[in-house]
């Protein structure tokens, strides 16, 4: 079978051990992402299945109309707001769902939070310019660690924070905060309490027509100015634009993110990377060796399946009577 793995920015895919379940496939490996359909479905034109790394590579009917011999699309991970199904299934083709692991995710997320707190990075870039312990961070013990959303990134999340004494304050939708209560937690009695409230507020949600901007500017307002925001989940939960204005305007006094309205971000003059109280990250929160394993071999496994007739992890079963 003729496969594409796209927007492979590392060109670590290859490295894998996983990578050797498609030895006998022809395979091609594209590092640079392209942004424009028109260039892409022409360079993937006779591709019959596509390997994507989450959500790097938007699938659309316009897309999916330049593809006629495409045949399956093999996820990494879950299927997101990047991918429509729907387009899939008119065109016949079939998406392949993975599997994930909240462990290297929520690393990520207490690396974060840590990083601002102690405000790490301001004191290395000191260091490198000379300067000796020119800035002082704070503690996470005894702080006030907001948590919303209480799923399995937020509940390895809660567990850090009570190793590292804090407190842990919780908020969102009724059986995350029972879940929460019943594990011994806090819950907020309001999202205004919430954001008033923690010291620190870290995001766990997933992305929906729901919780796009569910973040507004004036959730924002309410927070400290001590207070730090931690977003490892995605940038589109905070209204556009508003949490700019919000770090501008000083509340919350600092942020750590991992997530961005449009990735990769190659742009040196990027904003928000010039702010001196964030601190970002290239969206590392899944890309780690093991979660890599994870996730490309059960992504290259439901391809091995599909070629040997025996189709797995199927998000459109309804194709598959047409095959």
């Amino acid at each position: 079978m003729k496969i594409a793995i796209l927007d492979d920015y590392q060109d670590v895919v290859r490295k894998l051990y996983c990578f050797n379940l498609l030895q006998q496939q022809e395979v091609i490996i594209f590092n640079e992402t392209e942004k424009d359909p028109d260039v892409l479905a022409e360079k993937i034109k006779d591709i019959e299945a596509l390997v994507l790394i989450r959500e790097r590579t938007a699938i659309t009917d316009d897309l999916l109309s330049k593809l006629p011999k495409l045949k399956l699309i093999s996820q990494t991970g879950k299927i997101s707001n990047h991918l429509d199904l729907n387009a899939c299934s008119k065109y016949n083709v079939a998406v392949a769902e993975g599997i994930g692991s909240p462990i290297a995710p929520a690393e990520l997320t207490w690396i974060l939070l840590m990083n601002v707190l102690r405000q790490i990075p301001n004191a290395i870039e000191g260091m490198k310019k000379g300067n000796w312990q020119e800035n002082i961070g704070e503690s996470v013990n005894g702080k006030i660690i907001g948590i919303w959303g209480y799923g399995k990134i937020g509940k390895i999340i809660a567990g850090y924070a009570k190793a590292f004494g804090a407190k842990v304050l919780v908020w969102g939708r009724e059986q995350s905060i029972l879940s929460a209560i019943n594990d011994g937690f806090e819950a907020a009695e309001s999202k205004t309490s919430f954001f008033k409230t923690a010291d620190v507020i870290t995001l766990h949600l997933r992305l929906n027509k729901e919780t796009t901007g569910i973040v507004k500017l004036d959730d924002l307002n309410l927070m400290k100015t001590s207070s730090v925001l931690i977003n490892t989940s995605r940038a589109e939960l905070i209204e556009k634009g508003s949490l700019i204005k919000a770090l501008k305007a000083g509340r919350p006094g600092f942020a750590g993110l991992d997530v961005y309205e449009s990735e990769p971000i190659n742009d040196s003059g990027f904003e928000l990377l010039n702010l001196p109280n964030v601190v970002c990250t290239p969206h590392l929160g899944y890309v780690e060796k093991n979660s890599y394993e994870l996730y490309f071999g059960k992504a290259f496994e439901n391809i091995i399946n599909y070629i040997s007739g025996k189709p797995t992890n199927i998000a459109n079963p309804e194709i598959l009577d047409k095959m």
